[in-house]
């Protein structure tokens, strides 16, 4: 039984060493359930509110998985550390030895990055309670951009350091040819750049919010959606446009979702043979009937005023500020208000105006034409 035990396996192996590695092998996997145990427990442990963020919570499933990455590479390294010595060559070399360390190094790197990518999870968190506390729609849409920046860039060093450890090449070399190729690429993609940026000026500037109503350019429509690239608007005729983000920080902006109210002016023509004193009728009418109207602000009372004479028309400016700017109310308010105007001036007798041209001919009775001829002496004379 001792001659077998001490006897060699393989490449000058003895079993004893490799029953002792098995051995070792068997701790690292007690040890990673056991931290895995305690970490899960402790999460478990943790009460739930809702409402309340638990950033220990947070912090702990972040670590739970990239600790057990962490410890199965480095543990499976050390346990296998007696056998490397018998893979050196003459040499002096050992390519085993040498595999094993890269393996563990760059599993070393992933769980480290692993765990920094999931840590984001606590900033992106603590962002969106922020914006949950704010009024603006678009501070929702900076958290989570902020959350997937911070995992792109987390990403790229990652791969950067692995691709380090992998091949040797060195850091400092590599970041001054992504400079380079990078000044290629803002070349080729300088569009795709000048719309980004355009994002993160709408993000802070914040022009609109989504779901507000607003006209950029020929485009009127509600907002949906802000993209890395565009902006999504939902058209009044129920087509969805995008516009690229850079259009959008150099052309006008009219955010109507925004608008305090709702001017309604118009103009009313009554007919020209209207005598001044129905006239005045007319204008009263109208003020009385728009005195403390539905969504009136005592700071932008309505204004009812003759005004001018038109081609066919006396003509009645009014304006009136309807709050709040809600469109479909107002529609509604404006409807009971024009027909009640309408009632008003028929029982009075007073009548709209409309486009007319009055011809006088000659020879008709009703209007005749009256012509005058001079008879002066000189001018019989001729004189």
């Amino acid at each position: 039984m001792g001659k077998w035990v001490s006897g060699e396996a393989f490449f000058g192996i003895t079993w004893i060493k490799l029953l002792f590695c098995l051995f070792l092998l068997f701790i690292v996997v007690i040890a990673e359930r056991i931290f895995n145990r305690i970490i899960t427990r402790k999460i478990e442990s943790i009460p739930t509110t809702e409402g309340v963020i638990s950033w220990l919570r947070i912090l702990l499933n972040a670590l739970l998985k990239p600790l057990s990455l962490f410890i199965w590479v480095y543990g499976i390294y050390a346990a296998l550390s007696p056998l490397y010595v018998h893979f050196q060559m003459a040499s002096g070399e050992n390519f085993i030895h040498f595999i094993a360390q890269k393996v563990a190094d760059i599993g070393g790197t992933v769980a480290l990055f692993w765990f920094l990518y999931e840590l984001v999870s606590v900033l992106d968190a603590r962002l969106v309670r922020w914006a949950s506390g704010t009024e603006s729609n678009v501070d929702n849409m900076l958290a989570p951009l902020v959350g997937k920046t911070l995992r792109v860039f987390i990403i790229v060093i990652g791969a950067m350091m692995v691709l380090q450890n992998l091949t040797g090449v060195k850091l400092g070399p590599l970041v001054a040819s992504l400079g380079i190729g990078g000044l290629a690429v803002a070349l080729a993609a300088k569009d795709s750049i000048a719309n980004f940026f355009g994002t993160l000026t709408i993000l802070f500037d914040k022009p609109f919010q989504v779901g507000e109503r607003v006209v950029i350019d020929t485009y009127d429509g509600t907002v949906e959606k802000v993209g890395f690239r565009s902006t999504r608007i939902r058209l009044l005729t129920g087509h969805l446009v995008s516009i690229p983000n850079e259009k959008i920080v150099n052309s006008g902006v009219e955010n109507i979702g925004k608008r305090a109210n709702i001017r309604w002016l118009t103009n009313i023509g009554i007919t020209y043979d209207t005598p001044p004193d129905k006239v005045e009728k007319a204008v009263h009418i109208i003020s009385e009937i728009l005195e403390n109207h539905e969504g009136i602000h005592p700071d932008f009372p309505p204004r009812v005023q003759f005004n001018g004479f038109n081609d066919w028309s006396l003509n009645i400016m009014v304006v009136v500020w309807y709050h709040p700017p809600d469109y479909w109310m107002m529609q509604a308010w404006l409807q009971s208000t024009l027909l009640e105007i309408m009632r008003r001036f028929a029982s009075e007798g007073i009548e709209f105006a409309f486009p007319s041209r009055t011809l006088y001919l000659a020879g008709d009775p009703n209007r005749e034409v009256k012509v005058s001829v001079s008879t002066t002496p000189a001018e019989i004379s001729g004189e």
